[in-house]
């Protein structure tokens, strides 16, 4: 337990900062929903889609080799060799990469932009500044200086939505908003740079090991690409089979489903800088402690995330949104609320198999729930965009239980079942709740979504879902 107050502690400004970016995006709804014709949202929504899509391939998955590679490591000169060798690397596949979407820019445009070619040209800049920031930012996670991370994400995010709400609110154009984004990278790549020079210094590198860190991140290549396959391609098979608009539909109810991985993303962040260094000295009991309670957190807070937000999601999507939105699209909340909760149980349990550095295993596993995002070709034409989250959904369990099943092939995982139990019926009493008061405005959202928080707070205590020794443990851990 020793092990893992330390990491809760290291953890809370990291939460606090990812609490602060996921606000961004169910803050700039309402901005851009009632603002912008659904085509251009639309729009919008598929800049970002592709961003997360092609920065999976341009940093080779390097960030977090470096992450796996350096959190451990003291010396100076390795550091910069292993540093600016992966650097240099990501650089000019970033740049390849960048120049190759502006050549085609024009098919592209006409696939996913509404043949808006500029828009292309602003994702192309914004996908190479990315890149170079993503490097950078994982430096300070890899050495867990999470203040300095933290900062750096809430400065690019309320950046990022300051231009894009000036830009939005001023009538500016989808061309103009969207390069907001590209002048946030810009700014963060001047700060971050030499924040990390004046750390290590400026090397010339000889690429020493660089099979070894290739070996470790090039299979994690399949794996991000499979991961936005699950998580964001239906964005692109309901932009090629229903058009923008209906992207525009189903972004709102996806972003307040998948707003449930804000209790995950502390723990993908953490998790990967710190499990190895008890892994690699041995202290496999330390490695299942902060796994085994790290889980169990995250489910005491998803689990009634999901059925609140389930039952919440027309009336919190006409508010933030418009009314047409939230009509066609709150069937969207609970399929992806749910397959949130998977994924980020998936990405928990997953650490084991990265520490064994099984990242073809990885890959390999979410190349299967990839291809069953094909379904997408057959259930959007029949279902709609509500097809589209069944697909994510069904996705989202394979990868779940392929993992699990190769997990337990070198690991004795500690799953606690009764909590889990004991906690989905708590949610049970709070939907029951929810359904009873049928909130419509906000007031009365607010209302039921503090009542529920009581509700469940009392029941999961009195069912014993959390111990004496476990409040006792987050006591001592203010001291």
């Amino acid at each position: 337990m020793e092990g893992y107050k330390l990491f809760i502690k290291r953890m809370g400004l990291v939460s606090i900062a990812n609490i602060l970016v996921v606000l961004n995006s169910i803050i700039l709804i309402p901005i851009l929903t009632k603002n912008l014709p659904i085509s251009d949202y639309g729009i919008w929504v598929q800049v970002n889609t592709t961003y997360y899509l092609v920065t999976g391939f341009t940093v080779l998955g390097l960030p977090y080799t470096m992450v796996r590679f350096l959190s451990a490591e003291k010396d100076v000169k390795k550091i910069q060799e292993v540093f600016f060798s992966l650097l240099t690397i990501v650089i000019i596949a970033s740049l390849i990469i960048s120049i190759l979407l502006i050549y085609l820019s024009n098919i592209i445009s006409l696939g996913l932009f509404g043949g808006n070619r500029d828009v292309v040209i602003l994702t192309a800049l914004i996908i190479f500044f990315g890149s170079l920031n993503l490097f950078f930012i994982d430096y300070f996670r890899a050495f867990g200086r999470m203040k300095i991370y933290s900062l750096i994400l809430i400065i690019q995010t309320y950046l990022s939505l300051g231009l894009v709400t000036y830009f939005t609110l001023t009538d500016k154009g989808i061309i103009i908003i969207v390069s907001g984004l590209l002048i946030t990278q810009l700014l963060i790549a001047l700060f971050a740079i030499p924040l990390v020079i004046t750390k290590i210094g400026l090397k010339i590198p000889k690429f020493t090991n660089i099979k070894e860190y290739l070996n470790f991140g090039l299979p994690t290549i399949p794996s991000n690409l499979s991961y936005w396959v699950v998580d964001s391609s239906d964005r692109y098979f309901i932009g090629f089979i229903l058009g923008a608009a209906f992207v525009g539909y189903y972004s709102p109810g996806y972003v307040l489903g998948a707003a449930i991985l804000i209790f995950f993303t502390p723990f993908a962040i953490m998790l990967p800088s710190t499990l190895p260094k008890y892994y690699d000295n041995g202290k496999l009991e330390e490695v299942n402690s902060v796994i085994k309670y790290s889980l169990k957190y995250f489910l005491l807070i998803a689990i009634p995330s999901v059925f609140v937000l389930s039952f919440l999601s027309h009336p919190i999507l006409i508010i933030i949104s418009t009314p047409e939105i939230a009509s066609n699209g709150y069937l969207v909340t609970p399929f992806i609320a749910l397959s949130a909760i998977l994924m980020g149980t998936y990405g928990i349990f997953n650490n084991y198999l990265i520490l064994k550095k099984k990242t073809k295993i990885v890959g390999g596993v979410l190349t299967v729930a990839a291809i069953l995002s094909l379904l997408n070709i057959v259930f959007i034409p029949y279902f709609g965009i509500i097809g589209a989250a069944a697909v994510t959904l069904i996705s989202s369990i394979v990868a779940l239980f392929i993992s699990l099943y190769y997990t337990l092939k070198y690991f004795k995982i500690d799953f606690d079942y009764i909590f889990t139990i004991k906690s989905v019926i708590s949610s049970i009493l709070i939907s029951a709740f929810i359904i009873l008061i049928n909130p419509k405005g906000i007031t009365e959202i607010v209302f039921v979504i503090i009542t529920s928080i009581l509700i469940y707070s009392c029941s999961i205590w009195l069912l014993k879902g959390i111990n004496k020794n476990e409040i006792k443990f987050f006591k001592n851990m203010m001291n």
